[in-house]
């Protein structure tokens, strides 16, 4: 478009601009769900400065603005991934079996507490929160059982575990290893993004430095061993579940991914080998065009920065591949079946905006694990999206659109601005030490929630359209005590029945790994072999790395 006709438009905008704002408008804030100011109007003139080839360009080419494969959805669509795990590992197991018998496409596993923080169910400190939010695993026995009767070699599976995920990927292997299951055989992915439990979800065990070294340590063996598995999975859903605006989450998460990327070049490792398997993790909130440049944007952001900065020369190594998850933080306890429709339209979102992969959250998740029926109708939401209702049958149907353009490439130069200022504290680890991280997120939940007290925001069923008596009849899953008894009990048995000599010399031999440098996954796969328990490796650890106590932000 011609200069010329860029200033006859923006002229024509002023004059019809004076008109509008007279016009009466209602008593809300015309921003999006993050706060950022939304025109009334956008035109030509506000992409005017976008060059389509180097700034938008085509599906499958860089910079991958509209998706990383040439035909996205018309030659795949996006892996269907319900999260699941409660209970025993046999509760669990069930659960599986049932999700792939209704369509599911791919296992996302949800572990308890517990096993988060890396303690086994008898330890004094899991007492009442065995089997509660995720699925309790100890040790192989029980990561055994999790996956009878599913073929590894055949399935993808992702893991949500992050400061011992080595360990769990130990746990994965040997049971694929027992099935018949070469390690590079296997497919899916392990979160053990650790840079996000300090800044938003305080699942750690050791120091950021040791806790990168075992990061790291994953990233060398998954090269060398597991090509087809992702050893990361760079995780915005938690940061943006804590409260942090959209940008936050696309800035944080892509600051992280660097400094993952960069401590494999500090080990010594080609960028070429290990980025092609890197992959993300985002949250799709209720801002349904915001979410959608988010997405957008990461990919341009991260495929500037792999081929410009750290020299990648595959163009697979440019392409940022994520999944996504429907926001946790929308659903309300109120009017529960109107979550239906909130995590429906952050589906729609997820997949207008490119996904690789989706979870689609239950409508009962904000009162407890979701039930049978709950998981079906979120599943059956992907399935109508990817089959009735047309949006796969174009690549990135917005790409065009004045409004989606302009905030792609807003959220682009916000999130390079919190780059210079992370850059300016010395990197991600010493941000997050002086707690920066924390106070930008916590003054943006702050603000949020003060634009819901005031109603500039609406939540439906919570701050209006209110039912005084409203009636709840949704069916909720009770974890029975009975779980923390029988996983008590499996796990004494293991103790029992091991070679405890075994056991002894193996955790030796992980202790010195991690004094002298060697990379560790040999030795946990050792451990794990011989039913060294998670809490037991994690604790041999902790002996040599020591234990992260987070400093005190105000």
């Amino acid at each position: 478009m011609s200069t010329n006709q860029i200033d006859a438009i923006r002229a024509a905008k002023q004059s019809w601009s004076d008109k509008a704002s007279a016009a009466k408008m209602m008593p809300i804030k015309f921003t999006t769900v993050s706060g950022e100011p939304i025109e009334m109007l956008y035109t030509p003139d506000d992409i005017a400065h976008l060059n389509y080839l180097s700034d938008i360009g085509f599906p499958g080419e860089f910079p991958f603005t509209r998706g990383i494969h040439h035909n996205m959805y018309r030659g795949k669509l996006w892996t269907m991934r319900q999260f699941a795990g409660f209970g025993t590992p046999e509760d669990t197991n069930e659960r599986y079996h049932y999700l792939l018998e209704h369509g599911q496409t791919g296992l996302s596993v949800a572990f308890d507490l517990p096993t988060l923080m890396g303690r086994d169910a008898n330890d004094p400190q899991s007492e009442g929160e065995v089997g509660i939010c995720g699925v309790a695993v100890s040790s192989l026995a029980d990561m055994e059982i999790l996956f009878q009767g599913i073929n590894l070699r055949d399935i993808s599976t992702s893991m949500t575990i992050n400061a011992p995920s080595a360990m769990l990927l130990a746990f994965y292997i040997v049971v694929a290893q027992k099935q018949g299951a070469r390690p590079d055989q296997l497919r899916g992915t392990i979160q053990a993004d650790i840079l996000k439990e300090y800044i938003a979800q305080k699942e750690w065990i050791y120091p950021p430095h040791p806790s990168m070294r075992i990061i790291t340590d994953m990233f060398e063996y998954c090269t060398r061993e597991m090509p087809q598995w992702n050893p990361i999975s760079v995780s915005g859903y938690h940061i943006r579940e804590a409260g942090s605006t959209a940008v936050q989450e696309l800035a944080f998460t892509l600051a992280d991914g660097f400094s993952y990327i960069e401590a494999g070049l500090e080990k010594g490792m080609n960028i070429d080998e290990f980025a092609p398997r890197l992959s993300f993790f985002f949250n799709s909130h209720l801002d349904f065009f915001e979410e959608i440049a988010k997405f957008r944007a990461a990919r341009r952001i991260y495929a500037k920065r792999l081929r410009n900065k750290y020299g990648a020369k595959n163009p697979r190594s440019w392409m940022l591949r994520f999944h996504t998850q429907t926001a946790g933080c929308t659903l309300t306890a109120q009017q529960p079946e109107n979550n239906i429709i909130r995590t429906a339209y952050e589906a729609l979102a997820g997949v207008l905006g490119g996904t690789q992969s989706l979870h689609t959250n239950s409508m009962d998740e904000t009162l407890a694990l979701p039930s049978e029926k709950a998981v079906k109708i979120a599943l059956r939401t992907q399935q109508i999206i990817a089959h009735e209702i047309g949006v796969t049958n174009t690549i990135d149907p917005l790409a065009g659109s004045y409004f989606v353009e302009a905030l792609t490439d807003k959220m682009e130069k916000e999130a390079e601005m919190y780059f210079e200022k992370i850059a300016s504290l010395g990197g991600v680890i010493p941000a997050i030490e002086m707690g920066f991280f924390q106070r930008e997120i916590a003054e943006a939940a702050y603000r949020y929630q003060q634009e819901l007290d005031r109603k500039e925001k609406i939540i439906v069923g919570v701050n209006d359209y209110v039912e005084d008596h409203e009636q709840i009849e949704i069916p909720i899953l009770l974890i029975s005590p009975e779980v923390e008894v029988k996983q008590k009990k499996r796990l004494a048995d293991v103790r029992a029945t091991r070679d405890q000599q075994k056991v002894i010399e193996t955790l030796d031999a992980l202790r010195k790994a991690g004094e002298d440098g060697s990379n560790l996954m040999p030795r946990l796969i050792d451990c794990t072999q011989a039913y060294v328990t998670l809490g037991e490796m994690c604790s041999a650890l902790a002996e040599v790395f020591g234990v992260y106590e987070e400093p005190a932000v105000f």
